[in-house]
């Protein structure tokens, strides 16, 4: 599964790393990090290690593959 995860402001290459299995680009005020997702289990890892680090998710979808 391809999964993108809408990011509301500019993350720091510092911060970004703190997700080293997705890609990321900054759009709009926003970052979007993107990428291959392996299951449900490690989606809501996403999602929990986003909230730990205080990033709020604006939007999040999964992509075609």
């Amino acid at each position: 599964m391809r999964y993108e995860i809408r990011v509301d402001g500019q993350m720091s290459e510092t911060l970004a790393k703190s997700f080293p299995e997705l890609n990321h680009v900054v759009m709009a005020g926003q970052t979007i990090l993107f990428g291959s997702v392996i299951d449900e289990a490690h989606l809501y890892g996403l999602v929990a290690r986003c909230q730990s680090l205080g990033l709020r998710i604006v939007e999040m979808r999964r992509q075609p593959e």
